[in-house]
């Protein structure tokens, strides 16, 4: 198994498209692991599961209706051999996945598939919400990515055709929620690089984590 740089951060921080172009530079494998949540998310609404039941979301978890697979453009999604991947993004379907991610036994049941793609890579970059504290806890490079909320609102509200007072209003709860539940809360990992990416461009944040990984690895 190769190394693995984890970046993580709240929604709209930039640590999607920053840790892709960074895996393409390094020419590792790249996941988003909220792709798990997200999908297990649009599977639960899908198939009207019960968004309280904690044991029937742990059970949906690690059924062979849907998988998610690594690809160089988006982490995907599939559900029933369709490829969910474009739903899977829509703002509601976030909402959910913040909710059921506070489930302790819906975090255990999805764990194992995050760290199997660390296999057969000769490097990973991982991106999420608890990447460096709880699926890579022995990562080689932490980084967390932030930037002022307002900012993270337009990328959003942009990427979505949303309205910007909208998009702050569900980041403000889905921070929120992530950050104060009490399994694996959204935080900055131990020894992370913290990078403010509200006054600088793409290149700037990539470039920046690319020098910091090559002194590090």
């Amino acid at each position: 198994m190769g190394q693995v740089v984890t970046i993580d951060g709240p929604a709209a921080s930039g640590k999607t498209s920053v840790s892709r172009e960074l895996a393409k530079r390094l020419g590792w494998s790249w996941v988003s692991t909220g792709a798990f949540y997200r999908g297990l998310a649009y599977v639960a609404h899908s198939t009207a599961t019960t968004l309280h039941d904690e044991e029937a979301l742990a059970k949906l978890a690690v059924d062979k209706m849907w998988q998610v697979k690594m690809a160089h453009d988006h982490t995907r999604v599939f559900l029933n051999g369709k490829d969910v991947t474009d739903e899977i993004s829509q703002e509601h379907v976030g909402g959910i996945a913040s909710q059921i991610s506070h489930f302790p036994k819906v975090r255990a049941a999805l764990l194992q598939a995050q760290r199997e793609c660390q296999k057969n890579s000769s490097g990973l970059v991982a991106e999420g919400r608890d990447c460096g504290t709880v699926v890579f806890p022995d990562a080689a490079v932490k980084i967390y990515l932030t930037a002022r909320q307002e900012d993270r609102a337009e990328r959003r509200a942009k990427d979505l055709g949303l309205s910007v007072a909208e998009t702050v209003k569900a980041q403000v709860q889905r921070d929120q929620q992530d950050s104060s539940r009490k399994a694996a809360p959204m935080k900055v990992p131990e020894h992370a690089l913290v990078v403010d990416t509200t006054e600088l461009d793409f290149k700037q944040v990539v470039g920046l984590i690319e020098d910091h990984v090559k002194r590090i690895i």
